[in-house]
């Protein structure tokens, strides 16, 4: 049969008769045939598999070794004996190279046929033996993709325990090793198929035998992290990725990230590998496993590989936005790489050349999934373009491309840009001393106490909050002339505070150009004089440069337009365009300084002559109100015995901090205070005194007789007298400061009043236009625009009284103001505690926590909301507690009733913002500076940029070190930490966990002021 067989396949008989006479050939086969004859049978059929001239010859074989092998098992099982399995994996058959996928199908085709047979089992054996040694060989993908086809069928083949991992290893090592040198499509998907199934048989190994999985992923990292040059893993390895358990991520990574065997340049050259993977076509989770290694890489501070790797592969990520089979997965990796990439405009700017053309393409592609991924895309560039804006040169032909999609907000955005930072990744991968502080959830920037700064820090806070103030210093345009102003130095600071990614900035520089000379570096301070001071140097300072700008002589042509900027455009970008005018001044002719159009308010001060009703008045500038008690309601805590202090009349600023309540001589209506402590009790009957309150006793009208009675010119002698004050210009930020620390001229100690005030979200100040002139009026010059003490101010006031039956201003009109911050002072007295700040988390928008608020009115009376809209305020979220280094969500609420649960902590500054009684936005809102509208952060100009970006640098590098330099110490050394717990446990004054730095809690002794 075997001689009929071979003579007719290499026949010259047409191709149907030759099948027909195969068909009669393995019909035969269900006979009786001897031994030999199925030997001999056996033996052409092999050949003809393997030798066969054309491929139906191959067939022909196939056929007949199936039916003869099935009829006549016994035989077929001495023919397909070990040791002819063992000759073929081991040399081949003839001519035929061992190697060659034939013998693999040939083998697996005969196993189906012998599955029953006992012989079967050492043929197993023998199989698992050949294929580790054959996988070590590093064979092709195309006769990997046989042995895992085999291997899927026959499970028996795969090596057991200890051989099964090192299988998995070599196999790992194998695909490596593949290349796809074919460039057509079909040959493409050949190859991409033949690596699933390697990959499959991977998979279903791990599955098999779990003790395989982690020695395969580690060989998988050790192929990758290879810096051997002549070596190129294959991307091929990315098939492995979907197979690997996602609740394995943790671990791998941490397992990485914190192995200090594994070098620098080792983990750089794998994650740069990973990246290359997001190109394998059929991959699934690949993009997850690189976040994960990026953020886990964050976590142990290791910046310098993120830098590297971002900058040397973000390009790549980009091009494979191209493709649509890989886009998304490459999205995901790339706005991570971007939305982290927040020390330095670099790796951005790497592609934004190649933006608008891929908009463009995705725009006009048509494919359906494309305008859901351009919104995504679009996305992440207004985030980017958000974060490093001054670049307009770059920016106009993107912005004209996406201009008809839709954006995100500015909420949003910085949510999205506070998540994604490098600094604020979670470091669930680094444990212990591992661990370094981030960014607060807030995304806000604490200040570093610098011993005892805690004055500075907190009032530093507080103007920040002062949005449009911010906004504006941000936007000046300052020339190097300017470059050792303290203007320039808070534009840095406020620069730094809006874009350091460091959880806290070090104040330094400016503390050392904006301390008082009188302040002892040091030593405890008033937090209102500092601020007091601080605002009359900006001022000063403006006022000096637009003088010497004034004097001098015009520019020529012939000095430039850089000449230009240098000179008068830098004074007139040092005023901005003005914000809402003073009433009585034009907008156009506004030379007032940014500190005047900010904070200045005016007040005008009226003395009637109560004998012939002459009226002399004064007005004069001020940048905030010092608010005193009124005598009915104060008391001198901690005061057991002796005569109470004297009551205090209002102040409009003290040389030495405006902040104490001058003493004061009799009073025509004497009030006696207990001499026993009092301290505000919150269930007492009498209310607690609020801030319309005050301001209303600070303009109340007092009489003026005995030791302080009026010099009447018109009489020309002493008369009794009613002196009153009224404001006649609102200032944009009304800063209010309440005269808590008194003087005892007794035991000569200042003390401070602990009452409580109520602080309403919302009040309604009472502005005049200027009052009648009279006959004997009489008006002094202004003086310095920021100094509010007449003459009269700094001597013994007289009490003041009800209003007089008797007027001479015409009716207020009422201006809300909503408020934006507090500053804070926790202690028993001046000499000693602890300030910290509450700021308003306003940017513009209605806040989630909005209701309807309380119009508190400083005439007394309390209205509901009327014409202004006020912003949310009392969720949590909307405020924000500023306390050194820590900065935290708060609450309007926890604003307000800080003193009730905390009686040592009391309001000391207030700021509030003055509202459009038309458009419910801030009076500013619509005021531009240098060519911006200031409805929104303006942009960084380069200088300031290239700083932030270098200390960003210089900050990632230092965390870096210090990790390593922990990392080093974790193994011998334990650390515990204690949890900080929310605002409410603990007073946010103390010195505490929760509170500011500096030392000292509340059994410290003479606790300073931190």
């Amino acid at each position: 049969m075997d001689k009929i067989l071979e003579a007719l396949v290499s026949s010259s008989h047409s191709v149907p008769v030759k099948k027909a006479i195969v068909k009669k050939v393995v019909e035969a086969a269900e006979k009786e045939v001897t031994a030999e004859q199925c030997q001999a049978l056996y033996t052409l059929t092999t050949r003809l598999i393997f030798l066969g001239e054309d491929a139906f010859q191959k067939q022909v074989g196939f056929q007949v070794l199936e039916a003869y092998a099935r009829y006549h098992r016994a035989d077929f099982e001495l023919f397909f004996s070990k040791d002819f399995v063992l000759g073929l994996l081991q040399q081949g058959y003839g001519p035929l190279d061992r190697k060659d996928p034939a013998v693999v199908d040939y083998i697996h085709g005969c196993l189906r046929l012998l599955i029953s047979c006992p012989s079967v089992l050492d043929i197993f054996s023998i199989i698992q033996t050949e294929i580790l040694r054959m996988v070590c060989e590093r064979p092709e993908a195309a006769l990997c993709a046989r042995l895992a086809t085999m291997l899927s069928d026959f499970v028996q083949c795969i090596p057991r325990e200890k051989a099964a991992i090192l299988f998995c290893q070599q196999l790992v090592r194998t695909i490596g090793y593949f290349h796809c040198p074919a460039s057509q499509e079909r040959e493409l998907r050949e190859y991409v198929d033949q690596v699933t199934k390697v990959s499959t048989l991977l998979q279903n190994i791990w599955k098999a035998e779990p003790v395989t999985l982690l020695p395969s992923l580690q060989e998988v990292f050790a192929i990758i992290s290879s810096t051997d040059p002549s070596f190129d893993p294959s991307i091929a390895l990315a098939s492995l990725v979907q197979h690997i358990p996602l609740q394995m991520i943790t671990v791998l990574i941490k397992s990485l990230t914190t192995d200090q065997n594994v070098k620098d340049t080792s983990m750089t050259q794998a994650l740069c590998r990973m990246i290359d993977w997001l190109s394998w076509p059929l991959a699934h989770h690949v993009e997850m496993w690189v976040i994960a290694l990026l953020k886990g890489l964050a976590a142990v501070q290791k910046f310098t590989i993120l830098i590297d790797v971002t900058l040397l592969k973000i390009e790549l990520v980009f091009n494979r936005l191209w493709y649509p089979i890989v886009r998304q997965g490459a999205l995901v990796v790339l706005s991570h790489m971007l939305l982290s990439f927040q020390h330095s405009p670099e790796a951005f700017h790497l592609v934004v050349p190649h933006i608008v053309d891929l908009v463009q393409s995705l725009k006009h592609d048509g494919l359906p999934t494309s305008k859901a991924f351009l919104l995504h895309f679009t996305e992440l560039v207004h985030c980017m373009m958000y974060q490093y804006s001054g670049f307009p040169d770059l920016y106009d032909d993107i912005l004209e491309a996406i201009k008809e999609l839709p954006g995100p907000g500015e909420e949003k955005i910085k949510l999205v840009l506070n998540q994604s930072a490098w600094t604020s990744q979670s470091n669930s991968f680094a444990s212990g001393l591992l661990r370094l502080p981030g960014k607060s959830e807030t995304g806000k920037t604490g200040l570093i106490n610098l011993g005892n700064t805690c004055y500075m820090n907190s009032i530093i806070q507080t103007l920040f909050s002062a949005t449009d103030f911010r906004r504006h210093v941000l936007s000046l345009c300052l020339n190097d002339a300017t470059a050792n102003t303290l203007m320039k130095k808070l534009q840095l600071l406020f620069t730094f505070l809006s874009h350091t990614q460091r959880a806290a900035y070090s104040p330094r520089v400016f503390f050392e150009a904006s301390r008082p000379p009188w302040f002892n570096a040091g030593s405890q301070q008033d937090c209102s004089e500092y601020l007091r001071f601080l605002l009359d140097r900006l001022h000063e300072e403006e006022k000096t440069i637009q003088v010497l700008m004034s004097a001098k002589p015009n520019v020529s042509p012939g000095n430039g337009p850089s000449d230009n900027t240098g000179g008068e455009t830098s004074a007139e970008d040092a005023r901005v365009s003005p914000v809402a005018p003073v009433e009585g001044e034009s907008e156009g002719n506004d030379e007032r300084t940014l500190i005047e159009r900010m904070f200045g308010g005016r007040l005008s001060t009226g003395i009637r002559c109560m004998t012939c009703n002459s009226v002399s008045e004064k007005e004069e500038p001020f940048t905030d109100l010092s608010l005193a008690f009124c005598p009915s309601t104060t008391s001198s805590p901690l005061q057991t015995e002796g005569p109470s202090e004297e009551p205090r009349g209002p102040c409009q600023g003290a040389v030495n901090g405006g902040s104490e309540a001058p003493e004061i001589g009799p009073s025509p209506k004497p009030v006696t205070a207990s001499t026993t402590s009092v301290h505000f009790v919150p269930g007492s009957s009498e209310p607690p005194l609020s801030v319309p309150d005050l301001v209303d006793y600070f303009l109340a009208p007092e009489i003026l007789d005995k030791e302080n009675a009026y010099f009447c010119q018109k009489c020309g002698s002493l008369q009794r007298a009613e002196r009153g004050m009224r404001v006649v210009a609102a200032p944009e930020y009304l800063i209010l400061t309440l005269l808590r620390f008194s003087y005892d001229a007794k035991c000569h100690v200042r003390r401070k009043i602990l009452d409580n005030v109520t602080i309403p979200p919302l009040m309604r100040l009472p502005v005049h236009a200027t009052p009648p002139k009279h006959s004997s009026s009489s008006s002094s010059p202004p003086s310095s625009p920021l100094q509010v003490d007449s003459p009269e101010s700094s001597e013994n006031l007289a009490k003041k009284l009800k209003p007089s039956e008797v007027g001479v201003w015409p009716a207020a009109r009422f201006l809300p103001y909503v408020l934006s911050s507090v500053v804070m002072h926790s202690g028993m007295s001046s000499e000693s505690g602890h300030y910290y700040s509450y700021g308003r988390n306003l940017n513009g928008e209605p806040g989630n926590g909005q209701t309807e608020p309380i119009v508190l009115t400083c005439s007394g009376a309390t209205h509901p909301k009327q014409e202004v809209e006020v912003y949310g305020g009392q969720a949590a979220g909307d405020w924000l507690l500023f306390n050194d280094s820590r900065v935290t969500f708060t609450s309007l609420g926890s604003v307000q009733n800080v003193t009730n649960r905390f009686p040592k902590d009391t309001a000391y500054v207030l700021i509030y913002r003055k509202q459009d009684v038309t458009g419910g936005q801030n009076s500013t809102g619509g005021v531009t500076a240098n060519g911006m509208r200031l409805g929104s952060e303006p942009p960084l100009q380069k200088e300031l940029m290239d700083a932030v970006t270098k200390d960003n640098k210089l900050f990632l590098q230092e965390q870096e070190l210090n990790a390593r330099t922990r990392a080093l110490q974790a193994a011998s050394a334990s650390c515990s930490f204690r949890p900080n717990g929310p605002d409410d446990n603990e007073p946010p004054g103390s010195c505490g966990p929760s509170g500011g730095g500096g030392g000292g809690g509340f059994n410290t002794v003479n606790r300073l002021v931190f």
